[in-house]
């Protein structure tokens, strides 16, 4: 995953973007349930969260392909 996310950081920099790692989170989708490990990803001295569910558009998605809506 850390090899994906350092060419986004250089490439928004080139573009005079700037990610931020406060705001950044990412989701891991494994195949099998016993290989989610949870960790950050750290690059320069940004680290980047990693979340097992987010909302999105009043949605909750999971890290197990599940989704909630609000009701």
């Amino acid at each position: 995953m850390k090899k994906n996310t350092e060419p986004l950081v250089v490439a928004s920099k080139e573009t005079g973007l700037e990610v931020n790692a406060d705001k950044t989170k990412y989701m891991v989708m494994p195949r099998y349930h016993y290989a989610v490990r949870s960790h950050n990803i750290k690059i320069n001295n940004s680290f980047f969260e990693r979340v097992e569910e987010f909302k999105y558009l009043g949605t909750t998605l999971t890290n197990q392909n599940s989704f909630r809506k609000k009701l």
